[in-house]
């Protein structure tokens, strides 16, 4: 059975056009954005994170503050052609359908690396694979997945099969109603 809905939560406007829903308004109160920051640190916090993985864009806002309360660096992971350095590249198909690409710096990471992984809603896992395997190809080991929201389909449950995934909004489709 899954835990009452945290509270902060009500912030996050499901009115939206097409199939996402906007954090934007979770992000804007300050006290639901700590709470927020608290509860997805929360399983991590004595897991010996070295740095934090955020993924563009909104995964930058949440990663930020995820790796300021881990008291660890963040790599961001960019979208492909943003990188004015040398990169590691992967392609995708994201939850539009359309081919995309992420980059991270090739001295992002050093082997060994233990990171956690934040997005700010997981829709069908396609950016979040790209990621890790941006992370693996470096060296670096997944110490776990951390999220707002994993929709509930085929594509994510390998990834929740894999890997420790905490998100604080559960529900078994994976949509807002809170």
């Amino acid at each position: 059975m899954v835990e009452a809905m945290k509270p902060y939560l009500a912030h996050i406007d499901t009115d939206t056009c097409g199939n996402r829903n906007d954090v934007t308004p979770l992000f804007a109160d300050r006290n639901a954005f700590v709470q927020l920051v608290a509860d997805l640190v929360c399983p991590f916090a004595g897991a010996f994170i070295d740095r934090v993985i955020a993924i563009d864009a909104l995964g930058f806002i949440l990663g930020t503050a995820v790796a300021e309360r881990l008291g660890v660096g963040l790599i961001p992971v960019r979208k492909g052609g943003k990188l004015p350095v040398p990169s590691e590249r992967i392609e995708f198909v994201d939850y539009t359908g359309m081919p995309k690409a992420l980059e991270m710096r090739r001295d992002a990471l050093a082997p060994g690396m233990k990171v956690l992984v934040v997005d700010e809603w997981v829709e069908t896992g396609a950016q979040v694979l790209a990621a890790i395997a941006l992370a693996e190809r470096l060296g670096a080991e997944i110490g776990g997945i951390a999220t707002i929201c994993m929709d509930r389909n085929a594509n994510t449950s390998g990834l929740r099969e894999r890997y420790v995934v905490h998100e604080v909004w559960e529900d078994e489709e994976g949509s807002l109603d809170v």
